[in-house]
């Protein structure tokens, strides 16, 4: 029995490469931000959106692996958000939104002031299509093959990951304003 509830699907198994060649100290995800890590904001939020989810961070070589095990890894979910662990400050109302969105479009893509963003969501038809994934492009193909839905939310945290040493010290920035 299939739920009609997305699952969103955290993934966590990049090598933050670019992270260390910035000057960063061991993985992005566990740097501290604001009194925690990096990924513990970011679960916080998934948490706090009610929304069911999965954590990937099975050290995957591409993007496009994580994404297709963690869809093998939950079959029954209604649809998938694929999030990248490195977004310490999406709010849970925009993964709510972007949730309900997927009512009306099989695949949606969240914007920020024109920026593409993160979670993008994908319904159950895309299911074969995810989970066929390899490499480091993610599911943009799939994304540029359909009719997606351009969902524009007000919330810097879709567009603010964490790559580099700098884009640690924008996020403190931004948390301290919030």
């Amino acid at each position: 029995m299939h739920s009609s509830i997305p699952v969103v699907l955290v993934l966590a198994s990049g090598r933050g490469e670019r992270f260390r060649a910035s000057g960063g100290q061991g993985s992005k995800l566990h740097a501290p931000l604001a009194g925690r890590t990096v990924i513990e904001h970011t679960l916080a939020a998934v948490q706090a959106s009610g929304l069911p989810f999965h954590v990937e961070d099975g050290g995957h070589p591409g993007m496009g692996d994580s994404i297709a095990a963690a869809v093998q890894a939950t079959p029954d979910a209604g649809g998938w958000l694929v999030l990248p662990a490195d977004l310490p400050l999406v709010r849970p109302e925009s993964l709510r939104a972007v949730a309900e969105a997927l009512e009306r479009a099989s695949v949606v893509v969240p914007v920020y002031r024109g920026t593409r963003g993160h979670p993008v969501a994908f319904a159950r038809e895309h299911g074969d299509a995810l989970q066929a994934l390899a490499g480091a492009d993610g599911a943009a193909a799939i994304v540029r093959g359909s009719l997606a839905l351009r969902l524009e939310l007000d919330d810097p945290g879709i567009v603010t990951d964490i790559d580099t040493v700098e884009d640690l010290a924008r996020a403190e920035r931004l948390l301290a304003t919030r």
